[in-house]
């Protein structure tokens, strides 16, 4: 069949002879949101597949078009009707008024909407949490990193009215305070996933409230937040034993105490981020490696008290030989080439992170890439700095500065 034969404005075109609709639309619902689009300007017939609901379930605009406004949406909403189950409007910087044309024609149109990604997208207010939740209660996923407007006023809105949350990013939300985690934790039992980086202003208040009412919580992120302290650990401890992913980087105030608890009862956990626990030593990593077998990613960079003793416990614990996946160890300064010996047994080691680890040596690399030698290895040899010169004064600035 030629080419420009099929492609004809007629409703009459070989293909939709030779297909019927119901398998013209199940191919259509495989196809992007671009690829739609296009499929739309064919021909009548194929514009009233392309744009039928049950093709536009998921809708992700990121790669499409980033000055969206808010009547888009609201056709889309509108079209899609209970068919919309999960719509990305990250980045759209140009939504405008999104109270009034997004969340009120999401809440109003698109019952059924379980996962919502609104990242980045400044102007959401607790207004457009509200009329969101009046609409969409069946919400499992919300993404509204960066919405820094938002406050415990949103967050109550939202919850009170979906109670099925499982994933909440509220990353950057820098207006948030203890109360709007209370309001989480009295309202979202079935919350899985918790994201509050850079969340300055929670302590340890707010965050054991989510600790008690969300035990199946799997993956939380309070890197970032420098008021919690071991309280915390010890809430994830005693409340969360399906814990696997936690993220703590720059939190200051932890320490072997509180990750002893941790380890002791979270037997599941397999990411850490420990960066700038500058508090932590060895102790931490001899818990990890007893008590917690399926570890596969660990960051202990800055962790400045970290010694190579703490690297052979992990190394001969039961997560090292299978599991363990990538170690960082940027700014460590105690670790020398004896921790690469402990980590030659680590078959799964895929990366290993050692920037400004100065005891590290090129023939230490070299050797353990006869025993791993597909890992990756990231690190830096600094030039040597030469000696002052014999008899003179010592220099206050180096060349380059002199230059400068």
């Amino acid at each position: 069949v030629r080419r420009e034969y099929m492609f004809t404005n007629s409703d009459e075109a070989v293909i939709n002879k030779k297909l019927p609709k119901e398998l013209l639309l199940r191919i259509f619902s495989f196809l992007d949101v671009v690829t739609l689009c296009r499929c739309a300007q064919v021909s009548r017939s194929w514009n009233v597949l392309a744009l039928d609901g049950s093709n536009w379930q998921r809708i992700d605009l990121f790669d499409f078009q980033r000055d969206i406004e808010g009547r888009v949406v609201e056709n889309i909403s509108k079209r899609c009707g209970g068919f919309l189950r999960k719509l990305s409007l990250r980045g759209c910087l140009g939504v405008g008024d999104i109270q009034t044309f997004t969340c009120n024609s999401l809440s109003k149109f698109c019952p059924k909407l379980k996962h919502l990604d609104l990242a980045s997208c400044t102007s959401i207010t607790n207004l457009s949490l509200k009329a969101l939740s009046e609409g969409c209660p069946l919400l499992e996923q919300l993404n509204i990193s960066w919405c820094d407007q938002v406050t415990k006023d949103g967050i109550q809105a939202l919850v009170r009215s979906c109670p099925g949350l499982k994933g909440l990013f509220l990353k950057g939300c820098t207006q948030l305070e203890d109360e709007a985690l209370k309001h989480i934790g009295a309202h979202c039992p079935e919350l899985v996933t918790l994201n509050l980086q850079t969340c300055s202003q929670i302590t340890d208040e707010g965050l054991i409230t989510i600790c008690r009412g969300c035990h199946r919580l799997q993956s939380l992120c309070v890197s970032g937040c420098a008021n919690i302290t071991d309280a915390i650990l010890h809430a994830l401890g005693q409340n969360c034993p399906r814990l696997r992913i936690l993220e703590v980087a720059r939190c200051s105030q932890l320490t072997d105490v509180g990750f002893t608890t941790l380890a002791r009862n979270c037997h599941e956990l397999e990411k850490m981020d420990l960066e700038e626990c500058v508090q932590i030593t060895d102790g931490t990593l001899i818990q990890l490696s007893i008590h917690c077998p399926r570890l596969q990613v660990l960051s202990l960079s800055h962790c400045e008290l970290i010694t190579d003793d703490g690297i052979r416990h992990l190394g001969s614990g039961p997560c090292a030989h299978d599991r363990l996946e990538v170690i960082e160890l940027d700014n460590c300064p105690l670790i020398t080439d004896a921790s690469l010996e402990h980590l030659k047994s680590c078959h799964s080691l895929d990366r290993i992170e050692l920037y400004d680890c100065q005891q590290i040596t090129r023939a230490g690399i070299k050797r353990l890439r006869t025993h791993l030698p597909n890992i990756k290895v990231h690190a830096y040899f600094a030039p040597v700095t030469p000696p002052p010169s014999v008899g003179g004064s010592r220099q206050r600035f180096c060349r380059c500065c002199v230059l400068l």
